[in-house]
């Protein structure tokens, strides 16, 4: 099949200080994205979208045509297709049922009447990517993969969508080589891939659509909170309670765009709840599980540095300072080891679960903690141990 960028291959690129500021949940075209606790930046500037419809989709700009003063009324579709070279009518109208056309704000059907002074956007999913995605050989942890859909057990270090500064050994990059041999598969389609994401330097499970049905049924999933999802994070102190849930919407941060900050404001914001229980408790730190009940961008991440409980050597939400124990020096090397064994955010999503889009069963996956959390947390319970018996 041809690319699905060959559609959108022509027409001017967007402004990124035109964009509004806006936070929410990501959709793909045929069905929500959603970005775990995630998506998901890159470790560069958080992408903003350009419009966000009224049931949540964040979609982003990809080209922008404005209709000239002498402009007549002309049906939006045949308005692109005059405008745009590698494309056919009918993926106009696909594009325009999947409401990726935008005309002044506002997503509209192929019959609109394009008029003098309009602006028309074309809009996807995820920010446009800057060069031709290229098949890489990577090599992909893959859990389960039918006709459907694939499951993926991501390691951290690895970039899920290209992006500025990370135009190659991307996931999306590894995808393309998986399925460099089937015809059916672009990479470039925004209506197959991934459903969902997570962040560069959070390992584990993440599931793919290999088919527009696949993702529309799993995206759905993701929008009305039935899929399980459960991570482990090891964070910075000791909790009053066993268990609890963070409730608080999470934005921009106005004052460092490539933080995420949590509100108290009802109206700023996207609303985002996070159940965690405590596993276990080393005194300093704490592994936590949590359960996502949305899904925003940095949500586990945020919401427990906004409880005084950053996840350990996070760096960017201050947790890769000591913030507790002692001041002997002894302490500080160790906490060094520990940084330098797990070189990350200690983050972790360990299990997933969702219906199964053709058969309709209900599918369970859960990965292994990774080699260097499980070095981490081996060092700290043997620390934990060795002062327990130093104080008995």
């Amino acid at each position: 099949m041809d690319s699905y960028n060959d559609m959108i291959s022509e027409g001017s690129e967007l402004d990124p200080d035109m964009l509004p500021d806006n936070d929410s949940e990501e959709f793909g075209i045929s069905g929500p994205m959603m970005p775990d606790d995630a998506d998901e930046s890159q470790d560069e500037e958080i992408a903003e979208p350009l419009f966000v419809t009224a049931d949540g989709k964040e979609m982003y700009e990809h080209f922008r045509f404005e209709a000239d003063k002498g402009q007549k009324m002309l049906r939006v579709d045949k308005f692109l297709v005059a405008r745009m070279e590698k494309t056919s009518r009918n993926r106009i109208q696909q594009a325009a049922d999947a409401d990726c056309i935008i005309v002044n704000g506002r997503a509209v059907k192929s019959s609109y009447k394009v008029k003098a002074g309009d602006v028309v956007s074309i809009v996807m999913d995820r920010p446009r990517y800057e060069l031709e995605i290229i098949p890489e050989d990577i090599p992909l942890d893959i859990v389960y993969e039918d006709d459907a859909l694939l499951v993926v057990n991501k390691p951290a270090g690895l970039v899920v969508h290209p992006g500025h500064g990370n135009y190659t050994g991307t996931l999306v990059n590894a995808l393309a080589w998986h399925f460099k041999d089937n015809p059916d598969y672009d990479v470039s389609d925004p209506r197959l891939g991934l459903v969902h994401r997570i962040d560069k330097d959070t390992s584990g499970l993440l599931v793919v659509a290999k088919t527009p049905e696949a993702k529309t049924h799993l995206g759905l999933q993701f929008f009305n909170k039935t899929t399980k999802r459960e991570y482990r994070a090891l964070v910075w102190g000791s909790f009053p309670s066993p268990a609890g849930t963070i409730t608080g919407n999470i934005a921009r941060n106005p004052r460092n765009k490539l933080q995420m900050a949590v509100f108290s404001d009802p109206t700023i914001g996207k609303h985002a709840v996070t159940h965690y229980e405590v596993l276990e408790d080393f005194g300093y730190v704490s592994l936590v599980k949590c359960v996502l009940e949305t899904g925003r961008t940095h949500q586990i991440r945020v919401h427990m540095q906004s409880q005084g409980h950053p996840l350990f050597n996070d760096a960017r939400y201050g947790g890769d300072q000591i913030l507790k124990g002692t001041t002997f020096s002894k302490y500080r090397q160790f906490i060094a080891n520990c940084f330098a064994i797990c070189p990350r955010q200690a983050l972790h999503a360990k299990t997933l679960g969702f219906v199964h889009p053709v058969t309709g069963q209900q599918m369970d996956f859960d990965s292994e903690i990774p080699a260097d959390m499980q070095a981490l947390l081996d060092k700290w319970r043997a620390y934990t141990a060795q002062s327990r018996n130093e104080n008995e």
